[in-house]
């Protein structure tokens, strides 16, 4: 298994997962009509794969504000690490904290955050709807400091 940067040829492979993710644990709430543009948001600018056999198993996207997005796992590739392993790419590209919204549902994502020395600052009202038809409430982390040995590159 390897984490890289993902290309646009990748893509498809990178939908493919995020039905399976959809279809798994609703996340997205709501199947995006372009789920590719979903996993380019703008201002994106940079994003990365876990790959294994030419099968996509996770991905995380990095935005101009400095917000991890699009963070996923597929269900059969739970287990090994591989999310805490996308953050910490993440983390290593860049020299600055980094902030990420989920949403109240997301209760294992929540945990996992948390676990990770991500400190929740805040929460708000989104303007997309939770499964209960209702505006979502996300809360707002920032990344914990960072580590010895942190690259600190972009």
């Amino acid at each position: 298994m390897e984490i890289r940067d993902r290309t646009p040829d990748d893509l498809a492979a990178c939908v493919k997962a995020l039905a399976e993710v959809q279809s798994s644990d609703r996340y997205p709430v709501d199947w995006p009509g372009d789920p590719a543009g979903w996993l380019t948001p703008g201002g994106l600018i940079r994003a990365w794969i876990a790959v294994e056999e030419a099968a996509v198993l996770g991905h995380v996207a990095l935005t101009r504000d400095m917000e991890v997005t699009r963070l996923f796992v597929t269900p059969a590739a739970r287990g090994r690490g591989l999310a805490a392993r996308l953050l910490d790419t993440v983390r290593a590209a860049v020299d600055t904290p980094l902030k990420l919204e989920v949403s109240s549902e997301g209760k294992a994502a929540i945990a996992f955050y948390e676990r990770s020395g991500w400190r929740r600052v805040g929460s708000s009202r989104a303007r997309w709807l939770n499964t209960a038809g209702e505006p979502a409430l996300v809360h707002h982390y920032v990344s914990p400091p960072a580590g010895p040995g942190s690259t600190g590159r972009l």
